[in-house]
């Protein structure tokens, strides 16, 4: 099946055959859906601490701060900005020169309110002689979204969204990067002053960040009184997963050679796993607002990293008994924590033998451990928050997307439809035994929870391959905690529209 020229180029990305033939068979046998138990709601699966326990939470992690830990604030922020532009892109394409749908008449109706409206006008003094006012009022609309989006203008289009002006202030327009970098200083700021913060980006963008941080840093630790330690990475070219035709034949590019596509979010696992730290926040890079609605955020990323130390600090003292020794006795408490605290249940312990049930114990309890906010569904696309059947019989917490699940099976379709939250990507991750190792991430993968979506190149039709999402398959063996946060707490900006939004303003 592979030439000489392919298995070149398969050794130059660090891929195998057998991976590749694996990706095959996938395409041809799909990815099975997983059983559900049922929707977490609060009460089943979702916690909502009270005053007195928020506040106990909040000085857990206090407390934790004021240890020698390493926190690291993980943002996946290779996205490019090109979809959040979609529908300005079309109007420049459009037959007409005025705007005429409601989103391009929203756009230019609110483009005084936009963050980057200084930096646009400059842009269009240079080059038509005019600011972006004057070019509106002779109608000269196209010419304003070229200087927004085109190369020789701004090039906001093909830039990543982290480095775009996102929102307002006295002394200037801060980007998605900034306000990372403040919020890393409110919650992440580690005993010795250090903030660390991991970006992944794309290759071709990595410079522009790379020049952005090494400008604003200085600015910053000024400020809020820290040391900014900044790293970044590249999605692995091995991550890679090949593309197929419609008949699933591999997908050759005009010059014969294979073609592979970036396998999604859920290679950043690697990624992930690459970063040496006792607690990692995650949160995607467009998910920020400005220092005035920055409270709430705040106050939840506590509550939430609390949650998730005060539940460590147990296990850790579970497993140190275990390897000691303990009284068989203690089982059933671990067993009623492993069950009411990480809703993980299995039908099988009612019968194990005292040998058995200490290593289902210890084999549950010794994995990493996430603590996933989640907001009241409002109908925002993405995944959600369920207890679903593990491949060893148990059934845990889990986020999954509705492309995991069956909705032709009336039962299932009525469980994904009672679902009463969302996932806004805003986890706390530990990612450490209690000897201080690390845990091989790809480990705690299950493979079997990838999909398969349609795309085309060229105007040629292609199947993509993405492996199990970050947050989905890809922790799905974590032991997973799911607290109710604030809609507040979710301010994604999916397109340019969002940015005139009060919450980016």
């Amino acid at each position: 099946m592979f030439t000489e020229e392919d298995k070149k180029q398969l050794t130059e990305k660090g891929i195998t055959e057998e991976q590749v033939m694996h990706q095959l068979d996938c395409f041809k046998t799909g990815f099975p859906f997983l059983k559900l138990v049922s929707a977490a709601s609060v009460g089943n699966g979702i916690l909502t601490p009270g005053e007195y326990e928020a506040n106990e939470y909040l000085a857990a992690w206090d407390e934790y701060l004021a240890g020698d830990h390493r926190i690291v604030k993980f943002v996946p922020a290779s996205g490019a900005a090109s979809r959040m532009f979609k529908d300005v892109f079309a109007f420049v394409d459009a037959p007409y020169d005025v705007p005429t749908t409601d989103f391009e008449k929203y756009f230019f109706d609110n483009i005084g309110k936009a963050a980057f409206k200084p930096t646009l006008d400059a842009t269009c003094v240079r080059l038509y002689g005019k600011n972006v006012d004057a070019l509106v009022a002779e109608g000269k609309y196209k010419e304003v979204v070229k200087a927004l989006l085109g190369a020789e203008g701004m090039n906001y289009g093909q830039l990543p969204k982290g480095v775009l002006h996102f929102h307002s202030y006295g002394g200037g327009a801060r980007t998605p990067v900034e306000e990372h970098l403040v919020e890393g200083a409110l919650y992440a700021r580690q005993q010795n002053g250090k903030v660390n913060i991991h970006f992944t980006v794309s290759p071709e963008h990595k410079q522009l960040f790379e020049n952005l941080v090494s400008s604003i840093v200085p600015k910053y630790e000024e400020k809020y009184g820290v040391k900014y330690v900044v790293s970044f990475s590249e999605q692995k070219s091995y991550t890679d997963t090949i593309a197929v035709t419609p008949d699933n034949e591999p997908f050759r590019n005009d010059d014969g050679s294979l073609l592979f596509r970036p396998a999604g979010h859920g290679a950043l696992i690697v990624n992930l796993n690459d970063i040496n730290a006792d607690v990692i926040f995650i949160k995607n890079i467009d998910n920020v607002v400005p220092d005035r609605l920055k409270e709430d955020t705040i106050r939840y990323k506590k509550l939430i990293a609390g949650v998730l130390v005060s539940l460590q600090k147990q296990i850790f003292a579970y497993l140190e008994e275990l390897e000691s020794g303990v009284a068989e006795d203690k089982y059933r408490e671990m067993l009623s924590f492993i069950e009411n605290k990480l809703m993980c249940r299995n039908e099988k312990t009612a019968t194990m033998s005292d040998a058995e049930l200490r290593e289902y114990i210890a084999g549950k309890l010794n994995r990493p451990l996430r603590v996933c906010g989640m907001v009241r569904n409002v109908g925002e696309a993405g995944g959600g928050p369920f207890i679903a059947v593990n491949p060893d019989g148990s059934a845990s917490l889990q986020i999954l997307e509705s492309s995991q699940i069956n909705v032709n099976d009336p039962k299932e379709k009525e469980m994904f439809n009672l679902g009463t939250h969302f996932n806004p990507v805003d986890l706390v991750c530990a990612t450490t035994n209690y000897k201080g190792q690390s845990f091989n991430l790809p480990d705690y993968v299950d493979p079997a929870t990838g999909f398969i979506s349609s795309k085309s190149k060229n105007g040629r039709e292609l199947k993509a391959l993405e492996l199990p999402g970050l947050w989905n398959g890809s922790m799905s063996d974590w032991n997973t905690v799911f607290v109710e946060v604030p809609l507040t707490t979710f301010n994604p900006v999916k397109t340019v529209n969002d940015l005139y939004r009060e919450e980016h303003r």
